[in-house]
């Protein structure tokens, strides 16, 4: 079969095949190629998605890797305040050692962030601050301000990594 076709070109003959069929076929072929498209933008917008996911979930665990590190030198410099507190008399040349070595942990502390809780003559504030006991109120000092600061409170940034341990004030009577 000879059919023409009127092309910009002019005339155009297509042996053996009818020109509505090869329409359809064009039309069924972009049809497909729409539908291919549009997937690919989809898995596309999917991965991004899992890769913005799977960032986020790193952070958190490295987040929360460095704040498991941090919280372990707590402890050790509680013990170098106890040390310095009790030797308030002592050997210079060791409080000297005990002193610097504080300075050093304190130093390792800021650089990543952490800063101590300044609770001491405050009112008591259980978001940064636990109460482990109580102390006769001092004249002049209202209840529940923090009279004896047991061990130090630290964040890390806006986020509380250790809260404070404190003695709060109750009057007798």
């Amino acid at each position: 079969m000879n059919d023409e076709l009127i092309t910009e070109a002019g005339e155009a003959t297509i042996d053996g095949v009818s020109s509505n069929a090869s329409l359809r076929e064009l039309d069924a072929a972009n049809a497909r190629a729409d539908e291919n498209w549009n997937k690919f933008l989809l898995a596309m917008a999917d991965f991004e998605n899992y890769k913005k996911q799977m960032e986020k979930r790193i952070q958190m665990i490295v987040g929360d890797h460095r704040k498991s590190v941090l919280l372990r030198f707590l402890p050790v410099m509680d013990n170098l305040e106890r040390a310095l507190k009790f030797n308030a008399s002592g050997d210079d040349k060791l409080r000297g050692g005990l002193e610097q070595t504080m300075r050093g942990f304190e130093s390792v502390l800021a650089s990543e962030g952490v800063k101590p809780i300044d609770v001491m003559g405050t009112p008591f504030d259980p978001r940064v601050a636990e109460a482990i006991g109580t102390l006769p109120a001092p004249d002049g000092v209202d209840d529940d301000t923090v009279v004896e600061v047991a061990e130090r409170g630290f964040m890390m940034g806006d986020e509380l990594l250790r809260p404070a341990k404190v003695l709060v004030a109750k009057h007798v009577g």
